[in-house]
Order: structure tokens, then C-alpha cells, then sequence
């Protein structure tokens, strides 16, 4: 049968990586600045103008048109989206399934509002084009992933909450504190789909025992790891280090963070998903 997989770009996720494959890009606005979340990013520009723009600072999800396009002549489509608790993108896109299915009463649309972001996502896509290439049917696999995302789980180490501050999330006093002081917020998804916090740690050290601690109360053994860094490779790394210290071997990849997790996610920020 004809399936896509379809997610918004907070997955961290580009077309290229996987096949029949389409990312939906958030945009990052910064002033008068509009930074469109693709493959054509300048991270290093939009960081820059993050870093020097002292006024409010906001993302914008992607339209229902934007999904629709995205979803293109597809019999069957998995619609993987941002949390729905903290962006419009799940929302976005059930008007653009309700629209989609329609005007093609044949078709289907699967939305998974992942409660979640980041390398959750990932893992989330990755089961899905497993299941897809089983050959399995799509409500077979809709059921199936639905099952997977109740054992998947996003953790996370944030350097700053400046750009938060920025928004109106974080108080701007709480914010400058843990910018100033080299402290870590560890926290995860919550049931919910809202960022948890749970730890504050100084320094990558401490905080990487946490996520770990975490992870072991959680009774993760030997599944998927996905590692997503802003500008911190040493801290992925120690941490890959100290998960295959901790339980005998590393079962997944370290990527980089783009444009809508590197704005939440700032420099020097890690965050974690994993199959426990």
C-alpha cells in the first residue's frame, strides 16, 4: 500500500533521512527575523540573532495548508506532531486530516500527538517505517505504534531557558540565575506533554548522572538510545559513555539539534530519548 510518514521539523528529522518521508517546518521568529525551521537553516545565524535581540522572541507552527502539502497523494498517512500541550502543530494538523480526508474519502490520515519533541519523535518515526516495511496493514500499524509510544521516553539537560524567558514561559530573573551559575534544569516530557522539570545540577557531570538515574528508575536495560545535542558534543558523548558503562552496551546514535529544538533546547543543551 502507499504510506508516508509525515512529522513536523521539531523531530529534527530532514526528507533525506528517511524514504517517503516529509518535514513540515516550524518557524523561529527573532524581531523581524523569520527563521524557517528546513534544510536550508542557518542555525548559526538564527543563534546569533537570538543571542543579540533583546526583545520578545516566538515559534509559529505550520499551517494545515503546509500538512496537506506534506501529506501529498498518499493512500495512507502517519502524521507525527510536537506535543500538542505546548504548540498548535497537532492541532494544525487534524484540521488538515479533517480537510485531506474529505476531499479523498479513500484515504487515511494517522495523527500521533507524540506528547513529546526531539529524539522521542525519533524513535516514534523509526518504529513506524520498521512496521511500514513489515508490510504490515495501517491500522495494524497505527495500533501498533500507538502501543510502542507508551514505552519510549524524553529526558533532557537545558543549559539556559533564556530564549523561554524571552517568550513568557520562564520568569527572566530564574532565567539569568541559571545562565549565570552553570546550572543544568534535568526534566522530561510529562505524561501530558509538558516539560517536567526534576533536577537542577551544576555541570554536565552531575547532570548526566541524573539522566541516567532517570533512566534506571524507569527499568530501562538494553533499548533504543537517541542523543540530541546543541553545540555539546563532549556531554553526548560522556553520556553515550556512560550508558554503555552503566548497561553494557549503547543501542542507538548521537545527532544535532535543528532550528525549533535548538531554540528551546540552547547551546550546550542535551537531550535524551530512549525505549525503556
Amino acid at each position: 500500500m502507499n504510506y508516508k510518514i509525515v512529522a513536523d521539523s521539531s523531530a529534527n528529522v530532514l526528507p533525506v533521512d528517511f524514504s517517503n518521508f516529509s518535514s513540515v517546518p516550524l518557524h523561529i521568529l527573532v524581531g523581524d527575523l523569520e527563521f524557517i525551521d528546513d534544510q536550508n537553516i542557518d542555525l548559526a545565524e538564527m543563534q546569533n540573532a537570538l543571542d543579540t535581540f533583546k526583545g520578545k522572541t516566538s515559534t509559529s507552527c505550520p499551517s494545515p495548508g503546509d500538512w496537506q502539502a506534506a501529506f501529498g497523494d498518499a493512500e495512507n498517512i502517519f502524521c507525527v506532531t510536537l506535543t500538542g500541550e505546548l504548540s498548535g502543530a497537532n492541532s494544525s494538523a487534524n484540521i488538515a486530516k479533517q480537510l485531506y480526508e474529505e476531499k479523498y474519502p479513500e484515504r487515511n490520515v494517522y495523527i500521533f500527538d507524540t506528547l513529546s519533541t526531539g529524539p522521542e519523535m525519533v524513535l516514534i518515526i523509526e518504529k513506524l517505517q520498521e512496521l511500514i516495511l513489515s508490510g504490515l496493514e495501517a491500522e495494524q500499524i497505527y495500533e501498533q505504534t500507538c502501543a510502542y509510544m507508551r514505552q519510549t521516553h524524553l529526558y533532557f539537560s537545558l543549559a539556559s531557558v533564556a530564549n523561554m524567558a524571552k517568550n513568557g514561559r520562564v520568569n527572566p530573573i530564574l532565567a539569568k540565575g541559571i545562565g549565570m551559575l552553570g546550572i543544568r534544569i534535568v526534566g522530561k516530557a510529562s505524561d501530558t506533554g509538558t516539560l517536567q522539570p526534576l533536577d537542577k545540577c551544576r555541570g554536565d557531570k552531575r547532570a548526566i548522572r541524573c539522566l541516567i538515574d532517570h533512566m534506571k528508575s524507569l527499568g530501562y536495560q538494553s533499548g533504543k538510545v537517541i542523543i540530541a545535542h546543541n553545540q555539546n558534543l563532549s556531554a553526548a558523548e560522556a553520556l553515550k559513555a556512560q550508558i554503555t558503562k552503566e548497561f553494557g552496551a549503547f543501542h542507538g546514535y548521537i545527532h544535532e539539534t535543528r532550528g525549533l529544538c535548538s531554540y528551546y533546547a540552547e547551546p550546550q543543551s542535551v537531550m535524551l530519548g530512549f525505549e525503556a
